[in-house]
């Protein structure tokens, strides 16, 4: 009897163990799945995030303590439009702390500024040389220092020259010859008279005698020894080669005069510029030491060349100088306006620079933050020309976005090394099962 029994609990017992190794067995698979779901923690750097390790430590590149990193929740982290980058959600209280702003992409008109340092310099068609007409010899300077202003019409040296001496003789005989031939009947006769004086006349006028002087010789009947040589512009006197008792001839240049009421301005625009720079574009000057001083103009030419050691081409402006605050050799700020038309507008600040790109991260209105690839064109007064990867009206951050393009690459990166969460099995093999 006790031995019956003693079979009975053994055999109960081994059943008991049987089972309990069954389900236990039958467990240890559900606890893998548990773990390898979870994953292994890891750890990384929160100035580094591409160093992640298994185990906890201090980064090798800065020093810093590695953090665990949170495994992303299933569709969390995975990588959105840009590579390297991930979407991020962010609750109200955190864009607060992180003081993270937008403002909305505009259609607007598209108005750019080139801004450069331009040289004042002379109107090279408002730049006078003086010569004489004739061998002479300087008797008296009415200018003689360099840089007088001098006026249309004022005298600048009187001239003694036997030629001209000889001229006005012959000038006297052609008057007088005009008098006695005009009485006569031969029409040809009085003519001849009248043609003789005339030629007289004229080349008088070809040595720069004006008729005021001639006038004056034929009512007096005297012949001037010397005769005044005139300034045929009103400026100043940029160089004077004239000197007292100066021996001159047809090729010697005796006073350069420079009209400055109108002047240009050479201004150095690169190449990378050119592409909006035109004839007829409105420009502004202005110097360091007049603050709200300005001048305003317009582009008359642009060099077809571009200067080898500089990379930048000459652009000229002209500018009105009545009042005279302008000075040759000056250098000016120039501002060189012109209108694009309408384009998209994106602020500078919301504009992440890379290297090999540029983003910007959209706010998407439900609490996430969404990066994209921008392609963008020039600086304009409004912002910088956006050319693709943004539509008209969307919110582009424009605050705390290098924190923010910092936890959207931490968070594509840890999506790119957490293990991915496995396949929930097919209905017929769980039935199956």
């Amino acid at each position: 009897m006790r031995t019956a029994r003693g079979t009975v609990l053994l055999g109960a017992a081994a059943v008991a163990l049987v089972a309990s190794a069954g389900v236990g067995t039958a467990c240890r698979p559900r606890v893998e799945h548990a773990r390898a779901e979870s994953g292994p923690v890891r750890y990384h750097c929160p100035m580094h995030p591409h160093y992640v390790s298994d185990k906890p430590g201090d980064c090798p590149i800065c020093g810093m303590k590695l953090v665990p990193a949170k495994s992303p929740s299933p569709g969390e982290g995975q990588a959105g439009p840009v590579a390297g980058r991930a979407r991020v959600d962010l609750s109200p209280a955190r864009r607060g702390v992180l003081g993270l702003r937008s403002e909305p992409v505009r259609r607007v008109e598209l108005q750019r500024t080139i801004r450069t340092v331009g040289r004042v310099t002379a109107d090279e068609r408002r730049l006078h040389h003086v010569h004489t007409k004739l061998e002479a010899y300087i008797e008296h300077l009415y200018v003689d220092y360099t840089g007088k202003f001098v006026r249309k019409g004022e005298p600048l040296v009187s001239l003694y020259s036997p030629e001209l001496v000889a001229t006005q003789q012959e000038y006297l005989l052609a008057s007088r010859a005009r008098k006695q031939l005009g009485s006569s009947s031969i029409t040809s006769v009085a003519q001849g008279g009248v043609d003789l004086l005339e030629a007289a006349r004229q080349r008088l006028l070809l040595l720069d005698i004006l008729p005021a002087d001639i006038a004056h010789l034929e009512s007096t009947g005297e012949v001037r020894r010397t005769l005044d040589l005139y300034s045929p512009v009103s400026g100043y006197v940029t160089q004077k080669m004239a000197t007292h008792g100066m021996r001159v001839t047809s090729v010697d240049t005796l006073f350069d005069i420079a009209d400055l009421s109108h002047l240009w301005v050479l201004a150095d625009v690169y190449e990378t510029d050119l592409p909006a720079v035109r004839v007829g574009m409105p420009a502004e000057l202005g110097l360091s030491y007049l603050p709200g001083r300005t001048w305003r103009g317009a582009v008359t030419y642009i060099a077809p060349v571009v200067e080898e050691k500089t990379r930048t081409i000459k652009v000229r402006v002209e500018v009105d100088n009545a009042d005279g605050q302008l000075k040759p050799e000056m250098f000016a700020d120039v501002a060189l306006h012109t209108a694009r038309g309408k384009g998209l507008v994106v602020p500078e600040s919301a504009l992440i620079k890379t290297g090999e790109r540029t983003l910007a991260f959209v706010d998407r209105g439900d609490g996430g933050l969404e990066p994209r690839e921008v392609q963008v064109g020039a600086k304009v007064a409004a912002g910088v020309e956006a050319l693709s990867g943004l539509a008209e009206g969307e919110d582009v951050v424009t605050g705390a976005n290098f924190l923010l393009d910092s936890e959207s690459s931490l968070k594509a990166a840890l999506a790119a090394i957490s293990p991915a969460p496995p396949k929930p099995a097919p209905p017929a093999a769980a039935h199956a099962h």
